[in-house]
């Protein structure tokens, strides 16, 4: 099961997306919600979410989302929860990502120490006075082991491409990205 977190004031692209190519290629997707069910986006649209985080067992998880907008990071930045989420699933082998400004949360919870990563342009400083990550802007998506990073919200579909590849191999990933007729 893929978890994509959602707290009030979250990206909608970034989190939609993702979750709409995985389920595209066969991947099972819960949107898991900090507080409330329904959550708020950053543009006022509202979603249900499937789950709370604290239904998550970090465990089982197969990947784990953190998509970006402002409010939305700041208030998952603001939760201990979400940060005890991460590290108990990274510490137990599984991958995570983040999108925009969500790797400020990868960097919070130790995640991103000594990785490549890309973020929000501008955000580079915010993630890098928490750990000794590597940020570039070299491209839209960096993957670094069990780190999938993306840019920003028109990076969406390439980051949820990546994350496809890499939990069903480059050909599920292809499969999506010409049924949806989306060129890279």
């Amino acid at each position: 099961m893929v978890y994509i977190i959602l707290a009030e004031g979250f990206e909608e692209i970034e989190a939609l997306s993702p979750a709409d190519i995985l389920r595209r290629g066969g991947v099972e997707v819960k949107l898991a919600s900090v507080q409330d069910k329904v959550v708020t986006g950053s543009h006022g649209i509202k979603v249900e979410a499937d789950c709370l985080i604290s239904d998550i067992v970090p465990e089982e998880s197969e990947f784990i989302v953190i998509p970006g907008g402002l409010r939305g990071v700041t208030n998952l930045l603001a939760s201990g929860k979400v940060e005890e989420l991460l590290r108990n699933a990274y510490a137990a082998g599984k991958p995570v990502g983040a999108i925009c400004a969500g790797p400020r949360v990868l960097a919070k919870a130790g995640i991103l120490d000594s990785k490549r990563a890309t973020c929000y342009p501008g955000v580079e400083a915010q993630v890098t006075e928490v750990c000794s990550a590597v940020m570039t802007q070299e491209a839209p998506v960096i993957v670094d082991g069990r780190v999938i990073t993306s840019r920003a919200a028109g990076t969406a579909c390439d980051f949820g491409l990546a994350i496809l590849a890499y939990l069903r191999g480059a050909d599920a990933a292809e499969k999506v990205r010409a049924a949806i007729w989306y060129n890279t």
